[in-house]
């Protein structure tokens, strides 16, 4: 445990106190949209070259989904690993730009094809609008693999913060064959438990960037009813089981509210048998992984979720008769 935010964290959090016109739970969403679109630029290192970068469309259960695909440097034409990474912003904020550098990162780290799709946003498009458009775009990768170079059996899902927890929600609905096989789950920061009890909402609740008072604007935007927030695809961690779900890589922010959900989740994890690589991240913050510009760790946080990505299928492939 530190003592405080580490320096490149307390940079960043002064920076937003002196740039911040208004915290986001004190104007309407668009408002909101307004001003996250504005400042996530400015947090982003310089953009990594891919191979290739592509936009497309595909359709799903509520209209046409925006994808963006990336094919990382030396992926294989053929029979590549893929991922399908869901930006964070708490199922209200984010686009294909906000998490572009991450899903480069990963693209070019693990040699492989990311996807990522535009969700569809709360409050407009509430639970589980914007689940089902993931979920669209997972079964669209698996079905259409051959045209786009990768392997059925070899994609993996990952995502931040609210895009964790869809994620998370994805690899137990992958599990009861929902959607198609996932090889492995990265949950960067993941929210897993919308009654938002956990102790870090009261120690990391003010101060340290994601507030109590925004998380909870944000999940009450994003549910129907106060009955969702006991719905496991709103809050896995309320899952009656979590065996055998995809192997996962667990990050968490040392001062961050989510943090203990996060840790919960992963002890229930391998409490119920599943393969486990916990990261707990000192003197950082939530959302340092897509804040490069300021927080050098932020690449090294992507390799490590792909160093387990890669053990975990490893230890797979020996398993296999």
């Amino acid at each position: 445990m530190t003592k405080q935010p580490d320096e490149n964290a307390r940079q960043l959090l002064d920076l937003g106190k002196r740039s911040k016109p208004r915290v986001f739970e004190d104007g309407t969403p668009e408002q909101a949209r307004l001003d996250y679109n504005a400042g996530f630029l400015s947090v982003q290192g310089a953009k990594e070259t891919v191979t290739s970068l592509e936009d497309r469309q595909i359709d799903g259960p509520n209209g046409r989904i925006n994808l963006r695909l990336y094919r990382g440097i030396d992926t294989p034409s053929r029979d590549a690993a893929a991922l399908l990474y869901l930006h964070g912003g708490g199922w209200m904020l984010g686009n294909l730009d906000s998490h572009d550098e991450i899903c480069r990162w990963f693209a070019n780290i693990a040699r492989c094809v990311v996807i990522c799709p535009d969700y569809r946003l709360a409050p407009e498009h509430r639970f589980p609008v914007g689940l089902a458009d993931c979920a669209a775009t997972l079964t669209y990768m698996a079905r259409n693999a051959a045209e786009l170079g990768i392997d059925p059996l070899r994609i993996a899902v990952a995502g931040d913060s609210a895009g964790g927890n869809l994620a998370a929600v994805l690899a137990l609905m992958a599990r009861s064959g929902e959607v198609p096989t996932l090889v492995a789950q990265l949950l960067i920061y993941p929210n897993t438990d919308a009654a938002q009890t956990a102790d870090s909402y009261r120690r990391h609740g003010e101060g340290f960037g994601l507030t109590s008072s925004t998380m909870r604007w944000f999940r009450d935007h994003y549910v129907r009813s106060s009955a969702d927030i006991l719905d496991w695809r709103v809050s896995p961690l309320r899952a009656e089981s979590l065996a055998d779900v995809a192997p996962a890589f667990v990050l968490l922010a040392e001062y961050d509210i989510l943090a203990d959900e996060g840790l919960a989740y992963a002890e229930r994890l391998r409490e119920d048998g599943v393969p486990v690589v916990l990261r707990q991240w000192p003197g950082q913050i939530h959302g340092f992984v897509s804040m490069g510009k300021y927080i050098p760790v932020a690449r090294q946080a992507v390799e490590e979720a792909v160093a387990a990505w890669r053990g975990f299928e490893e230890v797979s492939d020996q398993t296999m008769p």
